[in-house]
């Protein structure tokens, strides 16, 4: 009979995740990892596999974590547009520039490993085809609101979205003046998503 865990699950998974995030895979090493989760070689692994499986389980935790939050953003949304440009701005919203210089777990996940690990890539698959299903809906919903042009493609222009902001997240990434990023996701949401003629 297995016996019972004695650590904090989702402490060790945040800690885990933190420092996968910080340091990206290939730089984070076993003896990190026993760290920052306070365990043992044994207890890590037979809890969650090894570096691999573990850095698996916590992409999967961080995407479903994300994906929930935008779900519920949307259905808390005074108006659907709003959604949409929070998402667009979001790699700009912090004014220190901390959060953009860090980057998005899966973007910058997907950026290190997507060619030589195909889970990665199906996982931000899986996570980028579910932010493009909602954003569609909020899109949908800003022209029955009357917010966006009712020619526009609401699938189309979600995908456009989502490809503008991963790039202002990349740029965030370089260490972009937040000013100058905030100036371009700004233009950027101007561009794409024009109110509709009055």
């Amino acid at each position: 009979m297995a016996r019972p865990r004695k650590f904090d699950e989702d402490r060790v998974i945040r800690a885990v995740r933190d420092e996968f995030w910080d340091k990206g895979y290939a730089a984070t090493s076993l003896e990190d990892l026993l760290r920052v989760s306070g365990l043992g070689k044994g207890s890590l692994y037979g809890a969650f596999g090894d570096k691999h499986h573990l850095f698996l389980r916590v992409l999967r935790d961080y995407d479903n974590a994300n994906l929930l939050m935008l779900r519920e953003r949307l259905e808390s949304a005074t108006r659907g547009i709003d959604l949409v440009r929070e998402f667009l701005l979001s790699p700009a919203a912090d004014p220190t520039g901390a959060v953009a210089r860090r980057g998005c777990l899966l973007a910058n996940s997907n950026a290190e490993l997507a060619t030589s690990t195909p889970e990665v890539a199906a996982e931000a698959r899986r996570s980028y085809d579910t932010i493009t299903a909602i954003l569609t809906e909020a899109l949908e919903r800003a022209q029955r609101e009357g917010d966006l042009a009712l020619d526009a493609d609401p699938a189309e222009s979600a995908r456009t979205v989502l490809v503008a902001q991963l790039g202002l997240i990349a740029l965030g990434r370089t260490g972009m003046d937040i000013d100058t990023l905030t100036a371009a996701a700004q233009s950027t949401l101007t561009r794409l998503l024009p109110a509709p003629a009055k």
